[in-house]
């Protein structure tokens, strides 16, 4: 919690600067604006923590910039827009389970599993005897997204994404 609402940390670093006090340099988010702020706490400050609530979400559809989630507990169903769901859009097909966290009864964040499976809907054929160049070519998948694949992968082929970096993992069997 900083400034009565709460906030994710992206990236801190604890600095002691020659002979004065030590502070701790933070750039954090606020989860409900989504602006990024870069601030500065004293050693002996003392933060309060947020308490998220997370709950695993299925992915149900899209209309729009619209995206509904039906909570696999109790089967709620919750409406997102593209804004706060980010790039994870990217990567969301039907029934892929997310965990979504909620502050006071709102959902303010989204967390994608380690690695998504998609299918391959365009890429470049593989060069015959091109086995020595064994650079990576563009893929586009079936929510829309290019990655970098490795040139076996062929269209239709079923593959892993690591869905934080957008990068390829392998090919699923």
């Amino acid at each position: 919690m900083y400034n009565n609402a709460p906030h994710r940390v992206l990236d801190f670093q604890h600095r002691t600067p020659g002979n004065l006090r030590a502070f701790v340099q933070a750039k954090i988010r606020n989860l409900r604006s989504g602006s990024s702020t870069e601030v500065r706490f004293s050693s002996t400050e003392n933060i309060e923590r947020a308490t998220l609530e997370d709950h695993e979400m299925e992915y149900l559809y899209s209309d729009g910039d619209m995206h509904h989630f039906m909570n696999t507990e109790n089967y709620d169903q919750i409406v997102l827009d593209a804004e706060s769901l980010g790039e994870a859009t990217n990567y969301l097909t039907q029934g892929t389970k997310i965990q979504v966290q909620f502050f006071e009864g709102a959902p303010i964040g989204v967390e994608l599993p380690p690695a998504v499976e998609l299918t391959v809907v365009e890429t470049t054929p593989e060069l015959k005897g091109a086995t020595a160049s064994n650079s990576p070519k563009p893929a586009k998948l079936e929510t829309g997204v290019t990655v970098q694949v490795p040139p076996f992968v062929k269209e239709g082929d079923r593959i892993r994404v690591d869905p934080s970096k957008g990068v390829y993992l392998e090919r699923v069997k």
